[in-house]
């Protein structure tokens, strides 16, 4: 009988342990986040959304201030929509502005917020405009290769200095 007991001790140990991988791993994927602040929502219109992700932090100086929603594409602006989750004990000015940044070189990409100087709040339901995309490593790429192939160009047609 007192192995009966012990295997059953064992066992819900195990249970526990495996919860709790299971809850880390999930925490570290952002696929689980356990937030019972309240949040008020806001969209920002985004040219480019990149890597962008539902569960994305939401950041303003290094604090995580919110999480993104949802992205949806605007058919009529031909803009993407990131809905945001904003915790409600942080209220930002009206004319803040939003950015797509990446944590560290190739790491995951995050909305930044910087606060504006406008007296009034950004409210629950408002859209905010002023906004940067997200910067594509192809596009930098292609127009650093171009931009050399024409200063090539240019001096294709010039003698080699004399000296």
């Amino acid at each position: 009988m007192q192995t009966s007991k012990n295997d059953v001790w064992v066992g819900l140990f195990v249970l526990i342990g495996a919860a709790a991988i299971l809850f880390l791993a999930l925490q570290s994927a952002n696929l689980l986040s356990l937030n019972f602040e309240k949040t008020y929502k806001v969209v920002g219109r985004f040219d480019n959304a990149g890597g962008v992700k539902a569960k994305a932090a939401v950041r303003s100086a290094g604090v995580v201030v919110g999480r993104v929603e949802s992205i949806t594409f605007d058919d009529k602006t031909f803009q993407a929509n990131i809905t945001l989750a904003l915790e409600s004990r942080y209220a930002f000015p009206k004319d803040s502005s939003l950015k797509i940044l990446t944590s560290g070189l190739l790491g995951e990409q995050y909305i930044g917020i910087e606060p504006g100087g406008d007296e009034r709040n950004i409210a629950d339901g408002d859209v905010i405009t002023q906004t940067q995309s997200a910067v594509i490593l192809e596009n930098l790429i292609s127009q650093f290769l171009f931009s050399r192939a024409a200063d090539g160009d240019k001096d294709a047609g010039k003698e080699p200095a004399k000296e």
